[in-house]
C-alpha cells in the first residue's frame, strides 16, 4: 500500500537549489559519520569560544560539501563567505577576501584544487599564523608587509584532492570525504525535497527517483523536478511509482541510474576501441566531452558500479559493460550484438 502523498499541493513553484539546501545539521541526510565529527568539532570550538579549525572537504560533486559548509557557518553564528578556486586569478584578489573577513568568519573555496600555486603560497601563513604578506611596488621598490588577520575558518571543497598540495593538504586540520549515498538516505531527501516544493509524492514514486540518481543528492532533486514536471503536465500531478518510472525513461535514465552519457562513453570503449584500454583525452574528444568532466563526473560512478575500470594505460570497459549493451567479444574483432 502507499503511503499517504507528503503535500497535498501542487503549485507551480520558483524554488531554486539554495531552497532545498538543509541548514542544520538535524535536516541534513546522510553521511552519519562525517556529520557526528563535524557536530563535535563545532560543539568543542563554541565551549572554547574559539573558531572552528580549517576544514577540507572532498568527494564527488553534488554530495553535500557547499552545505555542510553552509551548516557548519550557522551552527558556528559566523558569517559565511563564498569563492571558488578559477575565481581567484591573482594574489590581490585572495588578500581582499582575507582582508574583509572578521573574527569568526567561514571562508569557502570550492574547487580550491584550481587555485594557482603561487596564491596558493599566500594561503599557507594566513591559515597558520593568520598573517597576510603583501609585496607592494615592484622592483628596487619592492617591500613586504605583513597585516595581521582575525581568526577565521577556511573550508575547502574539492572533487580531486590528489591534486592538493602537501604543504596546503597539512594545513587543513579537518579533512573529510563525502562517499555517495544509499538509496534509502536519497528517498527521505527526495521527500523532503518534495515536501518543500508543494508535490505529491507516494513512498515508491520517492524511492522510483531515489535509486537512479546515482547515489547523488543533487542528481535526486534534479530528477524530481523534471518528474513533477512530466505529472503536472502528463497525470493528475502526483508522483507515483509508474509515473515515475515513464518520467524517467523519457529522461533516458535506466534502471541502474545511467544516462544517455553513461552509455555512450561505454559504447565508445567497446565499439571504437575495442573496449580499451584508451586514455581519458581519447575518450573525451570520442564522446565531444570535456576530459575533466569525464573524470570528476561521470567516471566514479561507472567505476563504483563496476562497469568501468582506470588502469596504468588507460580506461578499460568490463564485462558488465558488455551485459549492458548488450554486446559480446569476439576473438580477433570488435563487439558484436548478441
Amino acid at each position: 500500500m502507499a503511503e499517504r502523498p507528503v503535500s497535498t499541493l501542487n503549485k507551480p513553484d520558483v524554488a531554486l537549489e539554495m531552497t532545498l539546501r538543509p541548514s542544520i545539521f538535524s535536516d541534513f541526510t546522510g553521511q552519519p559519520k562525517v556529520k557526528e565529527r563535524l557536530e563535535i568539532a563545532v560543539a568543542a570550538a563554541k565551549q572554547r569560544g574559539e573558531a572552528l579549525d580549517h576544514i577540507l572537504l572532498n568527494g564527488p560533486p553534488g554530495l553535500g560539501k557547499t552545505t555542510l559548509a553552509n551548516i557548519l557557518a550557522k551552527a558556528m553564528g559566523a558569517n559565511f563567505k563564498s569563492t571558488s578556486g578559477p575565481t581567484i586569478e591573482k594574489a590581490g584578489d585572495l588578500a581582499g577576501l582575507l582582508t574583509n573577513l572578521e573574527e569568526g568568519d567561514v571562508l569557502f573555496i570550492d574547487e580550491i584544487h584550481r587555485l594557482q600555486k603561487t596564491i596558493e603560497e599566500y594561503l599557507y601563513p594566513a591559515m597558520e599564523d593568520f598573517k597576510l604578506d603583501i609585496i607592494i611596488d615592484q622592483g628596487p621598490n619592492a617591500r613586504s608587509v605583513r597585516l595581521n588577520l582575525p581568526r577565521f575558518t577556511l573550508i575547502g571543497a574539492t572533487t580531486r584532492s590528489g591534486l592538493l598540495t602537501a604543504p596546503l593538504l597539512t594545513r587543513f586540520a579537518v579533512r573529510e570525504r563525502l562517499d555517495y549515498y544509499v538509496a534509502e538516505d536519497l528517498q527521505k531527501i527526495v521527500v523532503r525535497s518534495a515536501r518543500l516544493l508543494k508535490v505529491e509524492i507516494e513512498t515508491e514514486g520517492a524511492f522510483e527517483i531515489a535509486r537512479r540518481s546515482r547515489g547523488t543528492p543533487r542528481i535526486a532533486n534534479n530528477l524530481l523536478r523534471r518528474v513533477r514536471d512530466y505529472v503536472q503536465v502528463k497525470a493528475d500531478g502526483r508522483i507515483t511509482r509508474d509515473l515515475a518510472d515513464l518520467a524517467l525513461a523519457m529522461l533516458e535514465i535506466d534502471q541502474n541510474g545511467l544516462d544517455e552519457m553513461d552509455k555512450r562513453i561505454l559504447e565508445t570503449i567497446i565499439t571504437k576501441f575495442a573496449g580499451g584500454p584508451v586514455g581519458v583525452n581519447s575518450l573525451a574528444v570520442a564522446v565531444g566531452e570535456e576530459s575533466d568532466t569525464l573524470e570528476e563526473v561521470y567516471e566514479p560512478y561507472l567505476i563504483m558500479e563496476g562497469y568501468l575500470k582506470r588502469t596504468a594505460q588507460g580506461r578499460v570497459a568490463t564485462e558488465l559493460s558488455y551485459k549492458k549493451l548488450g554486446l559480446k567479444v569476439v576473438k580477433g574483432s570488435q563487439p558484436s550484438l548478441f
